[in-house]
């Protein structure tokens, strides 16, 4: 567990690109990342090495000159927003100027670029003209490979013109990343060598009075040289304003709308996160990965479980985006299927910590049920990988069965910890669930093999049934001899029951389950996503839409108010949190 940055970061980014340093004193970036498949991780180019904490020189820093004299952005304040739940844009006051100012990686139709672009535009209020020098400023002084911890490349670090580009690799060839930077228009380009390479691409505009006057500034990535100068050849091609356009666009369709703002906001903020940072496209290949998140912020990094990604991630992505949730479903089954619930992987499939979890074997039929469901699309099971996906994890999960009764061992909780008792109660009905999914989708012979669900959710109901009190309820874990733990794993909750049809949510038992973990006091966000299902829905809607979280996106501890205690930026758990509430909202009708 990592605790969160001091700095309330302004994040943005596209699949191929993350952006999630914007300082937000003075609009300055301090890092940017990119996924590179051959290296199973993140590579993030930044300004100093100590940059999560905003000290040192940022990577990128936009400057302002009126009439030869260097103005301070922040020498008024800066006012943040966020467009469309993505884009931070700001304003501010320097002296009779209005300084605008947007930070966007491109997105959508004709508009998917391994590329960011921050555009900033100058209004003169005075009774002059003014000659303004726009610029954005910065150094190279850290490079770094990261899965879950950083490491630093121990060659140099170059800035170096190329024509009007600077551009920004490492002296050892070949590199795994070249960045380059450019205006759209005329602009004077300085670059400097050394162990933290400086460089600068301004431009000069006169600015009438009562006129509005912008430059648009471009940064590409690319695997080489070459390549990101033809990104940004592309980028300044379609021009920044056509580019921001079909971004803006692009982002409006993925939102959601309940008919409250404050839901809205919660939902679409939290989603839009999962979408950019849950998944993405690696450089070197253009595929798809999922992982759990791209915020290098995050203990769990660019590692992923089955679970997190086919039902965390996927059901928040398919709410926006079918067609997206489709290719990302195929993609998991391509790359993790071969091992359905064997534990950690990269985001390439490797694996990357051992631990057969029932959650993570039948999280594949799941995700495939909820898109068949949603979509009508029952041509995906005719895809051969999503097929043979579906009959190893059928049998990965009948090996498991219990040889006397209809229940599952499981090796480690759904989270990775050690269970207490090898029968876990949320193993055992998201399994039930799996086989009512493996009746109606493996062939017909196959099907009639399947161990029948009722009898697993019927000898749930007889295990897990205990009392504490005098008061019937569930237990967390049995073993089947005659040993039961109560603890309630936050993670795979007993409040989940209902969504995987083992109780109904007006059950008395499950209430009573419900209302002894709802006693304690919030700390993992995970389970209180589950409790939108029991019956303190409304009061969980209503703390969520006040939390403040990781400066608006999901944590994995939070504390009392919902602030982020730990492992912030939670790309994956982002889509569990917008997908819960969406739900609670339009399935459950629950009012907060």
């Amino acid at each position: 567990m990592r605790p969160p940055p001091q700095i309330p970061w302004q994040v943005t980014g596209n699949h191929w690109l993350s952006l999630p340093c914007v300082h937000p004193a003075d609009g300055s970036l301090h890092a940017v990342g990119v996924l590179h498949r051959g290296a199973r991780a993140a590579v993030e180019f930044a300004g100093d090495a100590d940059f999560l904490q905003g000290t040192g020189a940022p990577l990128l820093r936009p400057t302002l000159r009126v009439n030869g004299q260097l103005r301070e952005l922040s020498e008024q304040g800066i006012a943040w927003e966020r467009a469309v739940q993505w884009l931070p844009t700001f304003t501010c006051t320097v002296g009779t100027l209005v300084v605008r100012g947007t930070i966007f990686a491109p997105h959508g139709r004709d508009a998917d670029l391994s590329g960011a672009v921050y555009t900033i535009s100058v209004e003169n209020r005075g009774a002059e003209a003014v000659d303004v020098d726009l610029a954005v400023e910065g150094t190279l002084g850290h490079r770094q490979l990261r899965v879950r911890t950083p490491r630093a490349f121990d060659d140099a670090h170059r800035a170096t013109r190329v024509g009007d580009l600077v551009v920004l690799e490492g002296a050892a060839l070949p590199g795994l990343v070249t960045f380059a930077l450019g205006a759209d228009g005329d602009a004077v380009v300085e670059a400097g060598a050394g162990e933290r390479a400086t460089f600068a691409v301004r431009r000069s505009l006169r600015i009438e009075r009562g006129t509005t006057r912008q430059a648009a500034f471009y940064l590409a990535a690319g695997p080489e040289r070459d390549g990101a100068e033809a990104t940004v050849a592309a980028m300044r091609r379609r021009g920044w304003r056509e580019l921001l356009t079909a971004t803006r666009e692009a982002l409006r369709a993925l939102e959601q709308v309940t008919g409250s703002e404050a839901v809205d906001r919660l939902i679409n903020r939290n989603l839009l996160f999962a979408y950019f940072y849950g998944c993405g496209r690696a450089l070197d290949d253009a595929h798809f990965y999922l992982m759990r998140t791209r915020v290098p912020w995050h203990a769990g990094g660019l590692t992923v479980r089955d679970w997190e990604a086919l039902n965390w991630t996927l059901p928040a992505v398919q709410l926006a985006d079918q067609g997206l949730a489709r290719e990302l479903l195929i993609r998991a089954c391509e790359l993790h299927g071969y091992a359905p619930g064997q534990g950690v992987h990269y985001l390439d499939g490797t694996l990357f910590e051992p631990g057969f979890s029932l959650e993570g074997a039948a999280a594949y039929a799941i995700a495939t049920d909820r898109y068949l469901r949603d979509t009508g699309d029952d041509q995906l099971v005719e895809e051969p990988v999503v097929a043979d996906t579906l009959y190893l994890s059928h049998d990965d999960i009948a090996a498991r069965m219990d040889e006397r009764m209809p229940l599952y061992s499981t090796e480690v909780s759904v989270s990775g910890a050690p269970v207490a008792h090898p029968f876990t109660l949320h193993g055992n009905a998201v399994v039930a669930q799996a086989l009512d999914i493996f009746r109606k989708t493996l062939d017909e012979d196959t099907a009639k093999e399947v161990q029948d669900p009722s009898a697993v959710r019927a000898t749930i109901e007889r295990q897990f049934g205990t009392e504490v009190d005098g008061k019937a309820t569930f237990a967390a874990a049995v073993d089947l001899k005659g040993n039961r733990a109560l603890d309630d794993d936050p993670i795979g909750s007993a409040l989940w029951l209902p969504l995987y049809e083992v109780a109904d949510r007006s059950e008395a038992t499950y209430k009573r389950t419900a209302k002894r973990l709802g006693a304690a006091p919030p700390r993992v966000l995970a389970q209180q996503c589950a409790r939108l299902l029991g019956p303190d829905a409304a009061l969980v809607l209503q703390w969520m839409r006040r939390a403040p979280l990781d400066n608006g996106f999901a944590a994995e501890l939070v504390d009392e108010q919902g602030r982020a205690v730990a492992n912030g930026g939670d790309a994956a758990l982002s889509g569990l949190l917008a997908y819960m509430v969406w739900y609670a909202v339009h399935v459950l009708g629950v009012e907060g």
